[in-house]
């Protein structure tokens, strides 16, 4: 079967060897750069899928029905074409002609290898036994397989990765994260050595020896060893034998160069097609681009070199004269719930590089800059345990910094400087290669780069593509078209995200109007695409506000974040930390008792809160639901610590024991706090009472704060902590209790409605017309004639509330979310869990099975180690 090179009109064709995200970018760009139509392009995969994101793999592991599709590009439209599962096995210089293992042969006036490149496993005994981790296919068959292991061993599979790179600590993760006990297998003496140095990486391994995660460094898998076709163990270069039941290699890449070789091409000195500035090869009208491409001498797998490569390639193919000049090493990942970036000269290698360090093994934070030895340049840096800096400094690269290097790290706890104007040539988005110069010049309209100008940040990303790969850098560009609106006097747009361009109240309403129960039908209604990190969780949160029921149904734990969907709060180590409801922190001995056993039981950390409620530390996914158990069985119910929701509502004793007390402040902390749980709100809530005018409980320093007065009740709004701390402002003065109720029920339910995506109260009156005196007349006077639809809308909240903890332990459904492995204790299909005493087996207690003292019963007995706990 035959395809002609080119029809009767000249048209050229170009035939894309490869479908991965570097042939996608190659696509995508020309189909936007040859608005003439001079080319034909195919592109040709030999996946069965299409152009998906390798970065997000990891998604997949933790969901297998994950869709990591790329941005759309019109496939088959007659300009770009799209066949996937076929694979080329010979290419022919003298007749130009590719042909697939199909026996389908396309003519090509252009080739561009984009093969990318294959997971490698040594040549050791038993390497048929590993697996990799790569594809698709490769994440898919580690779920069923790690699935099917823990059904037939009873326990959750061991697992060891080879690799203590991007990729290895992706697979530990993921692994660690769908039940298996996971440790990593590396031969450098930290992990990521080769993004970061010795004091960054053993932070790094820290923390993820923290989240249970195993590490062997400094050695390698000398032999997979096998018994009965079966996995039981590596031997590793040092003697050591581990046990394991599940071996997978991410060591690295090697690039696909077989169809290069055979066509005398000339290669790279570690592989891969030689390429120069242009990214073509030895060969005229042959190109190569990502993984494959060796330019320099290096390949690299990562994001921004290939998609710079792509766009250069377009752009030479129709004509012009782009250059590929240098491989943007820069990286920013989350790792098993760490966040670690680097850039620049990360390991200061520049002659008399000055390296500020701030380092804090205890928080595991590890934060360092490169600069010139007089302070000044940036020359590169690296984070570890908290990135927030990199999308500010990465943009600097090379630039003279206004203020002291210390300033710009953000553990270091000073306050970082203000006045750094990112030069028109510093690079915002480097997977797409966009610099400060270009997102200004779109949102003015300048230089043709978009004739009406990009005033929203959808459209923004649309022109410049910055933002559209990981997106870390989204904050940034939008922070510069905001500042670029400001100079020109426009309105900035109130859009919640390029998929809805209505604002949060607007959508709020809508969504209200009419009905809608599902975040599909919202979209398909009012807004477009599949939703992003910013609409998902906005959409929940509308959602549980305006229905009340549990959050995780119907579809809507895809739309929350990783808090939320635990219903406990993540911290740095993987592990959770579980926050009971106390209202008013109010709690008897027996209450006491059964939290100190609780963290006893199940050997968590235990701190007050400034909130007066007591926090428990250290917890894994699978536990919740058993901790859960015992605290809602003794009368406890979540506090919502992990919600954007009421946290609490502090209180003095008043005037039930103080002197100076003039009202029962701890009785209306508990009326409010019962009042008001489990409501979804825009930014977290937290509310005070004060029994008297000397404000032992801070009220003025909350959402809503409520002091004593002789007449009643004092009701200040719009207090917070945070970033920018505000004080509350009186409201109304002297309240009975009935009229502060209604008062505080409309004032929330208004904020719930109107107010922006993640906004304070106190920026919320702030931004209103009118602020507080518009408050006031809407809350106390009705201006709006809205007190009665707004006080209905919290009775039926009021009505149908329910414990989120209590209505999970209630369905079994609901619990197979906290499962590590397929038979867990504590699921429908699990072997009961039993303990040894005086020769016989007894029902084991769940602080026995959390301590490792328990077996798992399934036939014969399986003894359970400690670290199997």
């Amino acid at each position: 079967m035959n395809e002609t090179a080119s029809s009767a009109s000249g048209t050229r064709h170009v035939v894309v060897v490869g479908g991965g995200p570097a042939a996608h970018r190659l696509a995508d760009s020309l189909h936007a750069r040859d608005t003439e139509r001079r080319l034909r392009v195919t592109v040709v995969g030999e996946e069965p899928w299409a152009p998906y994101d390798r970065v997000a793999l990891s998604t997949r592991l933790a969901d297998t029905g994950a869709d990591l599709s790329l941005p759309d590009t019109p496939w088959d439209d007659g300009h770009v074409r799209l066949l996937t599962g076929e694979r080329v096995v010979e290419v022919s210089r003298a007749t130009r002609t590719a042909t697939t293992a199909s026996g389908l042969e396309l003519r090509w006036d252009d080739l561009v290898l984009a093969t990318g490149s294959s997971a490698p496993v040594p040549d050791l005994p038993g390497r048929e036994h590993a697996r990799v981790y790569r594809t698709i296919d490769d994440v898919d068959a580690l779920v069923a397989e790690t699935r099917e292991l823990a059904e037939r061993l009873g326990r959750a599979p061991r697992a060891i990765v080879a690799g203590g790179g991007l990729l290895g600590l992706e697979a530990a993760g993921g692994l660690a994260a769908i039940g298996a006990e996971a440790a990593i297998v590396h031969s450098g003496g930290w992990l990521m050595s080769a993004q970061l140095d010795e004091g960054a990486g053993r932070a790094l391994g820290r923390i993820i020896a923290g989240t249970g995660i195993g590490l062997h460094l400094g050695v390698r898998p000398a032999k997979v060893l096998a018994r009965s076709g079966g996995v039981v163990g590596v031997e590793l270069t040092d003697g050591r034998r581990v046990d394991a039941d599940l071996v997978v290699f991410a060591i690295g890449i090697t690039p696909r160069d077989e169809l290069a070789r055979a066509m005398g091409l000339e290669l790279g000195p570690r592989g891969g097609v030689a390429v120069d500035t242009s990214c073509a090869s030895s060969a005229p009208n042959v190109w190569a681009i990502g993984e494959v491409a060796s330019f320099e001498g290096r390949c690299t797998g990562l994001v921004a070199p290939a998609n710079a490569m792509a766009e250069v390639v377009a752009d030479r193919l129709l004509g012009g004269a782009a250059e590929f000049t240098t491989v943007d090493d820069a990286t920013k990942l989350k790792l098993a719930g760490v966040d670690v970036a680097s850039f620049g000269d990360a390991l200061a290698r520049t002659e008399q590089a000055l390296e500020i360090v701030y380092a804090d093994p205890a928080r595991g934070l590890y934060q360092k800059l490169v600069m010139t030895d007089d302070a000044k340049t940036l020359l590169g840096g690296i984070f570890v345990g908290d990135a927030s800096p990199y999308a500010s400094l990465r943009p600097l690269l090379g630039t003279e910094l206004s203020s002291e290097p210390a300033a710009y790290l953000s553990a270091s706890g000073v306050e970082a400087p203000a006045g750094d104007e990112l030069p028109a040539a510093a690079l915002v988005c480097a997977c797409n290669n966009v610099a400060a110069g270009t997102i200004r010049d779109a949102v003015d309209g300048a230089h043709g780069a978009h004739e009406a100008g990009c005033t929203d940040l959808g459209a923004l990303k649309t022109c410049t593509r910055a933002g559209t790969q990981c997106g870390s850098c989204v904050p940034l560009v939008k922070k510069l078209l905001e500042a670029e609106l400001r100079k020109s006097g426009q309105a900035i747009s109130r859009a919640l995200c390029e998929h809805f361009a209505i604002s949060r109240q607007e959508l709020f309403e809508s969504i209200r109007v009419l009905e809608l129960a599902s975040f599909e039908e919202i979209v398909e209604r009012l807004g477009t695409g599949r939703g992003c990190d910013v609409c998902k969780p906005v959409v929940a949160s509308i959602l549980a506000a305006q229905h009340g029921s549990y959050i995780l149904d119907g579809g809507r734990g895809g739309l929350q974040d990783t808090n939320d969907r635990a219903m406990a709060n993540m911290q740095k180590d993987g592990t959770y930390s579980v926050v009971p409801r106390i209202p008013a922190g109010e709690i008897t001995p027996q209450k006491l008792a059964v939290i100190a056993q609780v963290a006893t039981d199940f050997g968590l950390y235990t701190k007050i809160t400034g909130g007066q409620r007591i926090d428990l530390f250290g917890a894994r996914l699978e536990q919740l639901p058993d901790i859960w158990r015992r605290l809602v069985d003794a009368g406890f119910e979540s506090g919502q610590a992990y919600g954007k929701a009421l946290r609490n509502v502090k209180s003095c004793v008043g005037s039930t024991w103080c002197r100076y007390g003039v009202q029962d402040s701890v009785a209306m902390a508990i009326r409010l706090e019962l009042r008001y749980r489990g409501l979804r709100s825009p930014h977290k809530l937290k509310f005070g009472v004060s029994g008297c005018a000397r404000e032992c409980a801070e009220a003025r320093g909350k959402d809503v704060g409520v002091i004593a007065t002789d007449q009643g009740w004092n009701l200040y709004v719009g207090g917070n902590g945070g970033f920018q701390p505000a004080h509350a402002q009186l409201l109304a003065s002297d309240l009975d209790d009935e009229t502060l109720l209604r008062y505080i029920d409309r004032y929330i339910m208004y904020y719930v409605r109107t107010a922006d995506r993640l906004q304070r109260t106190a920026r919320w009156i702030e931004d209103l017309e009118g602020g507080l005196d518009h408050v006031r007349d809407v809350v106390v006077h009705d201006s709006l004639d809205l007190a009665d639809e707004l006080e209905a809308a919290m009775a039926r909240h009021v009505d149908t509330y329910e414990d989120e903890w209590a209505a999970t332990l209630a369905d079994p459904d609901r619990l197979r979310r906290f499962r590590s492995f397929v038979n867990a204790p504590g699921a429908p299909d699990a072997p009961p869990a039993r303990v040894e005493e005086r020769g016989q087996l007894r029902p084991a207690r769940p602080d026995e099975i959390a301590r490792g003292e328990a077996v798992l019963v399934a036939g014969a007995r399986i003894p359970v180690r400690e670290a199997d706990a």
